[in-house]
């Protein structure tokens, strides 16, 4: 009788603290280092404004002016803590740019997440309480180990691996998880000539087509294109007006984007990982929930490394349309 009452008397605080927390709604920020044109955050938005709307929070995400502009997101960090949130949910794109802050935010009591990218020394790294994210290397490597099933039987491969935002965590990572594995394959294949070349491309669609498709073209030899982001759709639109035909040049890269499973679709992008954004913008919200409400330590949540082939399209787009995947 006792134990029940104990567990009892415990279900009656946690309601009584849950009952007080939505009397008073919490005030959440997300700050991150992308624009509001980058359709891939749209999806992570979505998430964060079902999440918000179901413990009823005052919720704000603050997009940059540049895209992967880490100047404005650390300023954007800094304006939103002014505010003094209950919690503050963030992408760590650089191992030391925002270290001071969270570690700021952290001494005053707020619940700090991080999202979609995280340092690369994780806890160890910053102060953050949790990361709910894409493991980056190993997404890399799975991304290049299944692109390689898809390699001429005979000849040369020379694969260009895409380096999207130069010095980000997300970017360079998943860029060394492609190298890993291409390395593994030149060591497992000595009988056949394995070019790597690192390409540095950009974060803007017209800028990565006019780079990528002058090394194409300049390289018309060029087996597989890999892009640490969602650029290489850009690429594709420019190997077809060239007309190129599909998987003459195989490409592969990362997230589910409307303009990704088209290209898929017809045949120009080979392979794609799904980091599965709403997740990100969802899960982070709850986790600040519990941490506020019940006192619920955050954990660190691997949001996947799907691999999307060809077939895999149809039932996604709706999907897609919809702004969750």
């Amino acid at each position: 009788m006792k134990k029940l009452a104990a567990i009892t008397a415990v279900c009656a605080a946690l309601m009584s603290t849950t009952a007080m927390a939505q009397d008073e709604p919490m005030d959440i920020v997300f700050t991150h280092h992308s624009s509001a044109s980058n359709p891939f955050w749209q999806a992570v938005k979505k998430g964060f404004d079902d999440a918000c709307s179901k413990i009823e929070a005052n919720c704000q995400m603050i997009f940059t002016q540049t895209e992967g502009a880490i100047d404005q997101q650390a300023a954007n960090m800094i304006t939103a803590l002014a505010a003094n949130p209950e919690a503050l949910i963030t992408s760590i794109v650089d191992n030391t740019a925002f270290d001071p802050i969270i570690q700021q935010a952290v001494d005053a009591g707020v619940i700090v997440i991080a999202a979609n990218v995280d340092d690369t020394e994780g806890a160890e790294g910053n102060a953050r309480a949790a990361f709910v994210g894409q493991g980056f290397i190993p997404a890399g490597y799975s991304l290049a180990r299944k692109m390689a099933e898809f390699f001429p039987e005979e000849g040369p491969i020379k694969a260009v691996v895409g380096i999207s935002a130069p010095g980000q965590n997300w970017s360079e990572q998943r860029g060394q998880g492609v190298m890993d594995y291409l390395e593994a394959f030149k060591a497992d294949n000595p009988d056949r000539e394995v070019e790597i070349v690192r390409l540095d491309t950009g974060t803007d669609g017209a800028v990565v087509a006019e780079r990528v498709g002058a090394y194409l073209n300049a390289n018309p030899d060029t087996t597989v294109y890999f892009d640490t982001g969602l650029w290489h759709a850009y690429v594709a639109q420019v190997l077809a007006d060239r007309g190129v035909e599909p998987g003459e040049v195989l490409m592969g890269g990362f997230d589910i984007v409307s303009e990704v499973l088209t290209q898929m679709e017809a045949g120009y992008i080979q392979v794609q990982v799904d980091q599965q954004p709403y997740m990100q913008g969802f899960i982070p919200v709850m986790q600040a929930y519990l941490a506020h409400t019940v006192d619920l330590s955050p954990a660190d949540v691997d949001t996947g490394q799907g691999l999307v082939l060809q077939e895999d399209v149809p039932a996604l787009k709706e999907l897609a349309a919809q702004g969750v995947r």
